[in-house]
């Protein structure tokens, strides 16, 4: 678990009822291995798990009674463990939102905002229906970025692997073929044998420092600086930074839209729409943009000072706030949004893909034709 310091912890567990006979700080906090042990929580989960709540309460089933059948079909230990905790408080007296409050790892700010508007609307159905679209839409768009991922990752791992299995392996036996027959090697071969004993040779080097500058990227990228450093080059890499941006912006509407429908007020709904950026260096400066709407400025104002959405989406978000229709009109703003991210993941692919099979053909080809003209020069010796 985090948090500030093992007081703060202490104190946290000790209200959820918890008994705590010590507490120690990790050692290397952002190395997990438990993640990698067994099922993770995962956004299709939680998906899942609101679909069936939602379909139980709309048949007028009470809360408690709906979380009971859902709780059997819960295969994933930790949240099974959550939700009997919420069901028990929830019987207890408490409203669902401050039962699920109890458990952050599970339940987002936006999830416990959507049933606090349930609960004071009365309408809890509708807004577990809204958020269940949301969380679809959001879903679709992650699932279409992972698709386009997938095969260049694929490609340049593929390629990777084979250039150093030829380069570690294979040159090195033929190396010795060469040499045995003392050909004379031509400048092609003379620099591939180089190369792949100059690899080998410093791989003890090279290993540990790879490893280390591994192990220090990702304790960088656990500090407030380090992610502030990190987020805002993500936003400017050349081809890909434009597409990190839409995404971000695209959950900022997509959020904001859904809040504001549920009737949570402008700013607190700006708040958390601004937490699903997952950019530090945006989160930044779109705080200094609620400041602005908190003393009395116009949302699309504050947008615009931004310099990061388009003249159609700051057009949207204008004609929103003139008629009052704000969440439809930021609706349209992140569909607008996740057209352009597809576009440009169609775009992307045409591109990249040509160009790795390009390059791994160049390299596979280069050390293959490499080796082979030694051999064909003895060949013609022979004949």
């Amino acid at each position: 678990m985090e948090a500030l310091n093992s007081a703060v912890l202490k104190a946290d567990l000790e209200k959820q009822g918890y008994f705590i006979l010590g507490c120690r700080r990790r050692l290397f906090p952002f190395w997990h291995f438990s993640k990698y042990l067994g099922p993770r929580f995962s956004n299709r989960h939680f998906l899942s798990f609101n679909q069936e709540f939602l379909v139980l309460i709309r048949s007028g089933l009470p809360i408690v009674q709906a979380l009971d059948v859902v709780i059997e079909r819960v295969d994933l230990k930790n949240f099974h463990h959550a939700l009997v905790e919420v069901k028990n408080a929830i019987r207890s007296g408490t409203t669902a939102s401050e039962a699920c409050s109890r458990f952050p790892e599970f339940f987002s700010p936006l999830y416990l905002a959507s049933l606090q508007a349930g609960e004071k609307t009365g309408d809890l159905p509708m807004i577990l229906a809204r958020f269940i679209s949301y969380q679809k839409k959001i879903e679709a768009v992650r699932q279409e970025v992972r698709k386009a991922s997938f095969y260049p990752l694929l490609l340049l791992g593929a390629a990777v692997v084979t250039v150093t299995f030829l380069v570690l392996w294979v040159v090195p036996r033929l190396s010795q073929i060469f040499i045995g027959a003392q050909v004379s090697l031509p400048w092609a071969t003379r620099f591939l044998i180089a190369t792949a004993n100059g690899l080998a040779a410093s791989a003890v080097v090279l290993i540990p420092l790879t490893l280390a500058g591994i192990w220090g990227f990702k304790a960088l990228a656990h500090t407030e600086k380090g992610q502030l450093i990190l987020d805002a080059q993500k936003i400017r890499v050349p081809l890909v930074g434009a597409l990190f941006l839409e995404y971000a912006l695209s959950n900022f509407c997509r959020t904001l839209s859904v809040t504001l429908a549920g009737g949570i007020p402008v700013i607190q709904a700006l708040q958390m729409a601004t937490g699903t950026l997952n950019n530090r260096k945006l989160e930044k400066k779109f705080s200094a943009a609620i400041n602005q709407v908190k003393g009395g400025d116009a949302v699309v104002n504050a947008l615009e000072r931004l310099g990061f959405f388009s003249t159609l989406a700051l057009r949207l978000v204008a004609v929103g706030e003139k008629t009052g229709a704000l969440p439809e009109m930021l609706n349209n703003v992140a569909e607008y949004y996740e057209m352009e991210i597809n576009r440009r993941l169609d775009r992307l692919s045409s591109l990249i893909e040509p160009l790795l099979i390009v390059a791994a053909g160049f390299f596979i080809g280069g050390i293959i034709i490499a080796m082979y003209l030694p051999i064909f020069q003895l060949a013609g010796a022979v004949h």
